[in-house]
């Protein structure tokens, strides 16, 4: 018999609390098993009843959610789904929150929120599930980021330059830690990079400043006609599609509106699908950590076309589904850990320049 998620929800507002518990007990495969108004309430009941899935409150009296978050994870790791409310710092929250370790983060409004949440039970109930089924293994170890004015006067010494090679990269539950884990593990000179993260709208662009400020590359959220650089990672923006096109002797990106393909938008296929159209045996693809099977058909096309693909391997990844579904579908040529993902990018790029 399959065995019930256990959750404990945690908000201060008491809307959140039962309405949220009514959506989730409605699931056959949830059980609510608490609720509280803040973090100090929710330590006394997780030592009770130890949940599966905290769906926690930023905004919280007494002790601040992100605060607790923090420690949790520190101490007692436990899959999370933050509810974030925007606001002037509310997306710059919700990223902190899924850089401290959050599974993800579902935006509520400051107003109506019984209604709101009505109508994203499904989002509210997929959240759940999936954080349940995500697992929270060991994150990789990462390299000290370089100081940070040397890495930025690299990038200014002409590392940017335009691209003649493109890495490709889509991942999506897990995906923020394990970007920067590759990320900030390449030098300057490295090929120009193209990534998808499932990620809400507001949320990327103060994720790609994040990375930026870690980095040795360049990383910004992309803007529509943005050059594809060496030295460059541009992360699509939450709520668009992004795709790549050829203008010339370079590669540029489109960033436009659409429907979401594979429930997503921005979608790890859309992208892949245009690399494969677009720069052929010239790319890399790589998939990471996700749940469902959004890019498995997109990095197939890549392979077909020539692109050389990448897969991350089950026992790094916090959920394998995505790699999984492209490994089946026979698109992946290699399947290597998360912390040797950056070492492919590199082989990737010296292979392109002794080909030229």
């Amino acid at each position: 018999m399959k065995a019930t998620i256990k959750v404990l929800i945690v908000d201060d507002s008491a809307v959140v609390r039962q309405v949220a518990r009514e959506i989730l007990d409605a699931d056959p495969d949830i059980q609510v098993v608490g609720a509280a108004a803040d973090p100090v309430f929710a330590v006394e009941r997780m030592k009770r009843n130890w949940p599966d899935v905290l769906v926690l409150g930023i905004e919280a009296p007494r002790m601040d959610g992100l605060a607790f978050l923090k420690k949790l994870m520190a101490e007692s790791p436990l899959p999370v789904v933050v509810c974030s409310t925007p606001g002037a710092d509310g997306s710059d929250v919700g990223r902190q929150a899924l850089a401290a370790g959050a599974v993800s983060v579902i935006s509520k409004p400051r107003m109506g929120l019984k209604d709101f949440l009505k109508n994203a039970s499904g989002e509210l109930v997929a959240a759940v599930k999936t954080a349940a089924g995500a697992g929270l293994g060991t994150p990789a170890k990462r390299p000290p980021p370089a100081d940070s004015l040397s890495a930025r006067d690299g990038r200014l010494q002409g590392a940017v330059k335009p691209a003649e090679a493109v890495v490709a990269i889509g991942t999506s539950t897990g995906g923020t830690q394990a970007l920067e884990a590759v990320l900030t593990a390449l030098p300057a000179a490295c090929p120009g990079i193209v990534i998808v993260q499932h990620m809400p709208e507001r949320f990327t662009a103060l994720f790609a400043e994040r990375l930026d400020a870690l980095c040795q590359v360049e990383v910004r959220e992309a803007r529509n006609g943005d050059r594809v650089l060496a030295g460059q990672a541009l992360v699509a923006p939450g709520g668009r599609h992004m795709t790549l096109h050829r203008s010339g002797g370079h590669y540029q990106v489109e960033v436009a509106d659409g429907p979401p393909v594979n429930r997503h938008k921005p979608s790890v296929d859309v992208l892949f699908r245009s690399v494969a159209k677009v720069a052929g045996g010239n790319a890399l693809g790589v998939i990471m950590t996700g749940m469902g099977d959004d890019g498995a058909l997109g990095l197939k096309e890549m392979h077909d076309a020539g692109a050389r693909t990448v897969a991350e391997d089950e026992a790094s990844c916090v959920v394998f589904g995505m790699p999984k579904e492209a490994i089946k579908l026979g698109g992946v040529d290699r399947v290597v850990p998360l912390q040797q993902i950056a070492k492919e990018i590199l082989a990737f790029g010296r292979d392109q320049q002794q080909a030229s």
